[in-house]
């Protein structure tokens, strides 16, 4: 009977609270700067399944973020959201994607990148962006999240 009552003693914490702790886990939210710069900051995050991204513009320009579809195998395709810069309320705009698949998604500003032939961020070019004076255009504003499953 001892025996038995040990047994159960230990069966009983792995069966019943084990799912619990598995789903208490917090997800967590990280945040992408828009510094006062056209670029996010960090380029390349890793998030898990269940974790969200905000998007904090504290540049005083709009920026945005749009999804490269033919990239992002995460969820959200078809995104194309503007974050207001701090210009007109003095306080920096915010976006947030919950991600609840795992893969990669992969994004870009499109007042400060477009894509090419092969559906890669470039930057604007001569019909905008900032030249310097060796006549470059600089990087595009882009950035890629790489979305974890959950228990990784």
């Amino acid at each position: 009977m001892k025996r038995l009552i040990r047994i159960i003693s230990v069966i009983f914490p792995i069966i019943f609270l084990a799912p619990v702790l598995a789903f208490s886990a917090q997800a967590a939210t990280v945040k992408v700067n828009i510094p006062d710069e056209d670029r996010f900051e960090p380029y390349v995050i890793t998030v898990h399944v269940r974790d969200t991204v905000q998007w904090v513009n504290n540049d005083t320009d709009d920026h945005t973020v749009v999804s490269n579809d033919k990239f992002t195998t995460a969820g959200h395709r078809g995104t194309n959201h503007i974050i207001p810069g701090t210009q007109d309320t003095g306080q920096p705009g915010t976006f947030s994607l919950t991600f609840n698949k795992g893969g990669k998604f992969v994004y870009y500003c499109r007042f400060h990148s477009h894509l090419d032939k092969d559906k890669q961020p470039m930057a604007p070019g001569p019909d905008g962006g900032i030249q310097d004076s060796k006549g470059n255009f600089g990087t595009p504003m882009n950035g890629v999240i790489v979305v974890l499953p959950a228990n990784q």
